[in-house]
């Protein structure tokens, strides 16, 4: 199965861009997550982080 497959990618033109256009996707990704968590507001974070205990903002069903 495995090499039909391989078989198959190598006749392709022009196939070998999508492995580093991915990898560039995924490593632009981690570096912009990576800048907003050390550049976001502490406030924000600390806001964010309580919000699952906040009992006052809870809807009753």
């Amino acid at each position: 199965m495995l090499k039909f497959v391989k078989n198959h990618m190598e006749s392709i033109t022009g196939i070998e861009i999508y492995p580093m256009i991915s990898l560039l996707i995924f490593f632009i990704f981690f570096v912009a997550l990576f800048w907003w968590v050390f550049t976001a507001k502490k406030d924000y974070i600390k806001l964010m982080s309580n919000m699952p205990l906040d009992n006052q903002n809870q809807t009753k069903l």
